[in-house]
């Protein structure tokens, strides 16, 4: 329950680091907390958004100040997105790096733009969610904007539960 009152507390420093919530035109709704992800909806000019979002459980190296990082999986009906995984990290990232997300073997490339990271295979979306259902951690690795390595650990529990609590975004 705290990790999920700092997901809340800073949630809006992730928001508008992020393009992806840029056009939030109404307050993010907390719809609920499955395990170590919360699910939020909000109404953008394009129409409603849900999203679930977990908070990095550990930042490596210790040495550096990371900020909050996030991991995001969002429904957007009214723009045909459905189930679209991003990366969000609090500080820029290396312009034209890979941020690379890995599930047990299974590992996955991501683009960056900014402070965010996408897949650069969208046909492998689906892919990347059966993963992450099925696992109990997720690691990403990514590069700064200064050239910093950076790794962190997500935690899959309760990911199943919070992204069928958003699948009808309604």
């Amino acid at each position: 329950m705290l990790k999920q009152l700092s997901i809340m507390a800073s949630i809006m420093l992730a928001l508008s680091a992020s393009p992806t919530f840029a056009q939030a035109s109404k307050p993010v709704k907390l719809l609920g907390t499955h395990g170590d992800w919360g699910t939020y909806r909000y109404d953008s000019q394009k129409g409603k958004v849900c999203y679930v979002l977990s908070e990095a459980t550990r930042k490596q190296p210790p040495s550096l100040d990371h900020g909050k990082i996030y991991f995001l999986i969002s429904q957007k009906p009214g723009q045909g997105v459905s189930f679209e995984p991003q990366f969000a990290a609090s500080y820029k990232l290396q312009d034209k790096s890979k941020v690379v997300v890995s599930v047990g073997s299974n590992s996955f490339s991501l683009f960056t733009n900014g402070k965010s990271a996408w897949l650069e295979n969208a046909a492998e979306e689906p892919q990347l969610i059966q993963r992450m259902k099925a696992g109990a951690s997720m690691s990403v690795e990514a590069r700064s904007g200064r050239g910093n390595k950076t790794s962190y650990e997500f935690s899959l529990k309760g990911i199943t539960k919070a992204l069928e609590s958003i699948s009808s975004c309604n």
